[in-house]
């Protein structure tokens, strides 16, 4: 890709989006424009870093750039990919989030995050904007509704909930899969019972269905690393 091409993708994501959609549509927009053009002039899907670089001017044109995490709430953890803040009030988490699930473009982050909404929608995520996190990367900054818990779930509750919803256990159940998407790491730490008895996927990884989905995570999550 030469530079005339590199400066048209850039002034063609920097355009104004329109305010009725939100900030998850527009940036999925702008990451999508960025592969597709890149598909048709070099033909290749690689282009993780320049669709984060797009969206970090996208974020910062839009008034969607968050210049300091420390301004959401309290640092409160820090996983595999996510950076987490707590708010001030204690009912929202925030998650930076460094696209680690996403391999050379981000089209599974999105579809990650709509999955987990259809799935999962009382702990939903909203994308409130982009933001560097501690180690210097650019993040999509997630937020979500505080989780009120007693415990974890156990890996039999898990199994029952994900099974009411359509899922299958796979390979001992390592992921569950409904034919359309597969759902890895739901493991007691990332499922909560709240103080309604219900049973809150606050953190799983969610690819489309794919056979070499096993590794592709094992080669993405560090706990195989």
């Amino acid at each position: 890709m030469n530079e005339t091409d590199t400066q048209r993708l850039s002034q063609e994501d920097q355009r104004g989006e329109t305010p009725v959609r939100g900030i998850l549509e527009q940036a999925e927009t702008v990451a999508q424009r960025v592969l597709k053009s890149i598909q048709a002039v070099a033909g290749t899907t690689d282009c993780k870093r320049v669709q984060i670089a797009r969206l970090t001017d996208f974020a910062k044109n839009n008034k969607c750039w968050i210049d300091s995490p420390e301004s959401l709430g309290d640092f409160a953890d820090r996983g595999s990919e996510n950076e987490v803040y707590l708010s001030k009030d204690n009912d929202v988490v925030y998650k930076l989030n460094d696209f680690r699930y996403s391999d050379d473009n981000l089209t599974p982050f999105f579809d990650r995050i709509k999955a987990h909404n259809t799935y999962f929608p009382d702990c939903a995520y909203t994308l409130i904007g982009f933001a560097k996190n501690r180690d210097g990367k650019t993040c999509a900054v997630l937020s979500q509704p505080y989780i009120i818990s007693g415990r974890e779930a156990t890996e039999d509750e898990i199994m029952e909930e994900l099974i009411r919803l359509g899922f299958i256990p796979q390979m001992d159940g390592e992921y569950y899969t409904n034919g359309i998407h597969d759902i890895f790491d739901a493991s007691p730490n990332n499922v909560l019972v709240g103080i309604d008895g219900n049973l809150y996927f606050i953190d799983t990884i969610i690819y489309r269905s794919d056979d070499a989905n096993p590794d592709t995570y094992h080669k993405q999550s560090p706990q195989y690393q």
